[in-house]
């Protein structure tokens, strides 16, 4: 919301966003993704396995495929 506006539409925008990656991307699969992500930020090798690991790049792949249908079906 902060970069698109605070406005209606992007409300309305982004929960539609929020809608598809739910119908697109199963909870524990959203979960796994996002924690790849997030501990993927450690820096140096503590990092790395949740950077470079089979199982983090396909969680990640699947997030941003998500993310990109969510992308073209609501704005």
């Amino acid at each position: 919301m902060k970069s698109n506006g605070e406005n209606r539409d992007m409300l309305q925008r982004c929960s539609c966003s929020i809608d598809v990656i739910a119908s697109v991307v199963t909870y524990p699969h959203y979960e796994a993704a996002e924690t790849f992500k997030q501990m993927g930020l450690v820096p140096g090798e503590n990092g790395a396995l949740f950077r470079e690991s089979a199982p983090a790049k396909a969680a990640n792949a699947e997030l941003k495929r998500a993310q990109a249908e969510a992308d073209v079906r609501c704005f």
